[in-house]
């Protein structure tokens, strides 16, 4: 990235794909040197979105908004919401990745589990990145997932929840909508990974192609048909009647995946993923869904 930005989208854009294509850290840590992501994607919401309050008001008074989460970065340059923008990225897994993901039926390939390491380790460089990026130029910003008080909580209605959701801040900037595994399907598919960042500055917003629809890209929620992830799923956590079963998820994540990961390739963090391959929207948003965006 450049030692200064302007506010320009199209700036913005090129700086984010220059410290993806440069940065040593977006990498397998594999011979051969094969980066974890494919070419980021990125969009941006209103501070004052409509759904970041309707999220909060649904979760729970310890889910941040933006201004809540600028606020605790910069407590002495307050800022309203209709000031601020939140930029939203995605990085896509790479086709090897996937393809060797697709082979796997109870537990995470080998570059599956590095991305969610290795690659999870870059995308947290790359918020900060674009966060003191644009704080040097003169565009005071802040990466809610990286702020300290960064935690998961028990939401009356959702269960656990994290106070910032990477995937709720995509849906709300226009990358996508959520499927039956509570996912999120985007025009790179489902298989991705998220990353934000709140500014204070006007930069153009995304349109959200599929309007208020936050379930407009699955083909179970949309035509009633599909369904490909509930198999896919070891833990049997999604069902078509259910839904996605967050304790029964999280509970074979931390007592099978995550252990078997850590033992056989060296990394942490919580692999699985299983749900996000093998499936209709894999890479892609369905074809049949896109006349509905």
């Amino acid at each position: 990235m450049t030692s200064a930005i302007a506010p320009s989208l199209a700036q913005l854009e090129e700086s984010i794909r220059e410290f993806w294509a440069t940065a040593p850290s977006n990498s397998l840590q594999l011979d051969g040197g094969e980066k974890a992501w494919g070419e980021p994607q990125l969009a941006v919401a209103r501070g004052d979105d409509p759904f970041f309050a309707q999220f909060k008001a649904m979760i729970g008074p310890f889910y941040w908004t933006p201004e809540e989460a600028f606020a605790l970065a910069f407590p002495d340059q307050p800022a309203a919401a209709a000031e601020l923008s939140v930029i939203s990225y995605l990085l896509p897994q790479t086709p090897a990745t996937r393809a060797e993901q697709r082979q796997e039926k109870t537990l995470p390939a080998s570059r599956w589990a590095r991305s969610r390491f290795f690659g999870e380790q870059f995308n947290c460089e790359l918020r900060l990145q674009l966060a003191s990026t644009l704080t040097a130029a003169g565009y005071p910003a802040v990466a809610p997932e990286r702020l300290p008080g960064f935690d998961y909580r028990q939401s009356e209605n959702y269960g656990i929840c994290s106070n910032w959701s990477e995937r709720h801040t995509a849906f709300i900037a226009g990358l996508g909508t959520f499927g039956l595994s509570d996912g999120l399907i985007t025009r790179a598919g489902k298989a991705v990974r998220f990353g934000s960042v709140v500014v204070r500055m006007q930069l153009p917003v995304t349109p959200r192609p599929y309007g208020d629809n936050h379930q407009a890209w699955c083909l179970w929620y949309a035509k009633g048909s599909c369904g490909a992830c509930a198999p896919r799923c070891p833990a049997a956590a999604i069902t078509t009647d259910g839904g996605h079963d967050k304790p029964g998820c999280h509970r074979y994540i931390r007592e099978v995946t995550a252990p078997y990961a850590t033992e056989t390739y060296g990394t942490g963090a919580t692999p699985c993923g299983l749900c996000q391959v093998k499936i209709p929207c894999e890479a892609q948003v369905p074809p049949a869904l896109l006349s509905h965006s």
